[in-house]
């Protein structure tokens, strides 16, 4: 079992949690981490578990939710509209628990844990790093693990 949580990859026994993003300042984060296991299969979408997890001197939680590769397409486009200093929404649709991010200063996440607890938690993050480039990479590290 390998875990490191400070890059956030963690490995037990033998399926990895990978980050699909992370938005995070000195006090406070909110990140999607992925299951890279085996999926659950419907019709044509593979489906992997994953969670919202939030992060802060106030508040610690998670929101479970299914992330398919068709969500891992659009939160590529939902990057690129926040470079464009957009707000976006992710992932799509109401099956699951869902958030939407602001990029202005500071950055603001509002996590939806909606139709589980409806309870929504927002949380502004002054994340002063290369967010657009390391999720990035970080998308691209999810697809890898599961994409065959």
């Amino acid at each position: 079992m390998t875990e490191r949580m400070n890059g956030r990859e963690a490995v037990e026994d033998e399926v990895q949690k990978l980050e699909l993003f992370l938005f995070a300042d000195p006090v406070q984060s909110v990140a999607v981490e992925v299951v890279c296991g085996d999926p659950l299969v419907m019709g044509e979408e593979r489906y992997y578990a994953a969670s919202i997890v939030l992060r802060s001197d106030f508040v610690n939680g998670h929101a479970r939710l299914m992330v398919s590769v068709k969500d891992l397409d659009d939160w590529e486009r939902c990057l690129d509209t926040l470079r464009g200093e957009e707000g976006t929404a992710w992932p799509k649709g109401d099956r699951t628990a869902w958030l939407e991010v602001s990029p202005e200063d500071p950055l603001e996440v509002i996590v939806h844990d909606m139709p589980s607890t409806q309870i929504t938690v927002r949380m502004p993050i002054d994340d002063t790093s290369d967010w657009g480039e390391e999720n990035q990479r970080r998308l691209e590290r999810v697809r890898h693990a599961i994409e065959p």
